[in-house]
């Protein structure tokens, strides 16, 4: 089995095949390695369906050949359909142990299972039409569709489709799995996902985001140590108070909301502290027994926020920057923030990263990376394959988000957790990983079609699973 908590790029990839190779691993070892181990895979799963392999040139093409081969050994009817000859010494050698028909990819005809290997890790323009109009009829034609490390198509790193690909049955990821794996919109394109393990060992600050362990009280807490959260309310009520809400439903022992006169609690074991201007949200912010401040739902986009987001940034308190409070701030994120010392982390859904870095290159990965490290800041790229990255460059891509969790006001609740887990006591990036798993965990508990507060609600039980 593949290592989920270690995911490669291409050229992460690329230096460890080499690493492998220049250890005395033959090339053609690797390859074989890699076409068996997806072989047995297929045969497992529809063992003697008509089968059709496309081989590309290059390596991926390679172990097209050596999944024929194998395939054919087993009794599978199996036709090699190519474009073009190998390239790389060991897709020739591969081909030279095939021992089946080979046909030109024009000459081809559908047949019940389809196997991708025209291209695989690596690709970084779409395939040009003279191959991929080929590669879409006989796509068609197929009952069963398997790609090969990764679909023709799609680049290895960022998610992105070159081409206009419609959705396999199975995914079989060689070596190690690559962002796209789990970054959209390729992820919806590669149906079910497994590995097959070929020795590959590799260190990487990239992982897919796992479950928590968290700890429960103990006879010693109270309502402080377990974390006392200050959400800071604004223009819209009920923003800070799903917040609040959530913040008290994922283990916090204290919630305060510092609001203007006339707000009301959400329960009544939510404290309401009334500010009457910023210097009285100043001193009730100096309150040390204060573990975690959000800032942001709600919170409007005028004079009176810029005011207040800038008194927050001044504490030494880690803080949760979220909505209003990622607008306001803008493009001058990274100067605002950067001065902190204590953990920030920023929650910020594609539009507002875009106002927080205009030169983004739309890698959600890079470019989170790229913004920790500049404002010092975690960093929570919200959406159906969020992304959190440290300042220091770890990174968690969380692929199993709800879809229903696309409605207002859910992403008020995700502040809340994550300032709950900050107030623990825990570090920023440890804490948005946190919440961001349990978020996700019980937006699947309250199934679909579900309302904010039913969302909240669930929370205990997700935080049951981690205990």
């Amino acid at each position: 089995m593949l290592n989920h908590g270690n995911i490669l790029t291409a050229a992460a990839m690329q230096l460890a095949e080499q690493t492998l190779i220049e250890r005395g691993v033959p090339v053609q070892d690797l390859m074989r390695r890699a076409g068996q181990g997806a072989a047995q895979m297929i045969w497992r799963i529809a063992a003697d369906m008509p089968t059709l392999v496309l081989c590309g040139p290059g390596n991926n093409g390679g172990d097209g050949y050596v999944i024929a081969q194998w395939l054919l050994d087993k009794g599978v009817d199996v036709l090699v359909a190519a474009p073009a000859e190998p390239k790389t010494e060991a897709a020739k050698h591969a081909k030279s142990q095939w021992r089946g028909k080979t046909v030109a990819l024009t000459d081809a005809q559908p047949a019940a299972q389809f196997v991708d290997c025209l291209f695989g890790t690596g690709l970084t323009r779409a395939v040009g039409d003279e191959w991929f109009d080929d590669f879409a009829r006989l796509f068609a034609g197929a009952k069963r569709r398997v790609a090969i490390d990764l679909p023709s198509g799609v680049e290895s790193d960022n998610g992105t489709c070159l081409n206009e690909i419609a959705k396999f049955d199975t995914t079989i990821a060689l070596g190690a799995f690559k962002p796209s794996h789990f970054l959209e919109p390729a992820r919806s394109k590669m149906g079910s996902l497994v590995g097959i393990d070929i020795g590959i060992v590799a260190e990487s600050k990239l992982g897919l985001l796992s479950k928590p362990r968290l700890s429960a009280p103990t006879a010693q807490d109270h309502k402080y140590s377990r974390g006392l959260v200050a959400v800071i309310a604004g223009d819209m009520a009920g923003a800070a108070q799903l917040t609040a809400m959530a913040a008290q439903k994922s283990g916090a022992g204290y919630i305060k909301i510092f609001a203007s006169p006339g707000f009301e609690a959400p329960l009544p074991s939510i404290v309401v502290e009334t500010v009457q201007d910023i210097q009285d949200l100043e001193q009730k912010l100096a309150d040390d027994r204060i573990s975690a401040v959000v800032v942001g739902p709600g919170l409007g986009r005028g004079q009176r926020a810029e005011t207040v987001l800038n008194a927050t940034l001044t504490l030494n308190t880690p803080l949760v920057l979220d909505a209003d409070a990622l607008v306001v701030a803008g493009s001058r994120f990274c100067e605002l923030v950067g001065k902190r010392s204590a953990d920030t982390v920023a929650t910020p859904h594609a539009g507002e990263f875009a106002g927080l870095m205009p030169d983004a290159l739309a890698d959600k990965i890079e470019d989170s990376r790229k913004l920790a490290a500049q404002s010092g800041c975690n960093i929570l790229l919200k959406g159906s394959d969020s992304v959190i990255a440290s300042p220091e460059g770890e990174t968690s891509i969380a692929a199993q988000s709800c879809p229903w969790l696309s409605t207002a006001g859910t992403g008020d609740i995700l502040a809340g957790i994550i300032a709950s887990r900050l107030a623990s006591g825990v570090s920023g990036y440890r804490a948005a990983c946190e919440g961001q798993w349990l978020h996700s965990r019980a937006a699947h508990l309250a199934g679909p079609a579900f309302t904010p507060e039913l969302l909240i609600d669930q929370l205990p039980a997700s935080i049951q699973e981690c205990l």
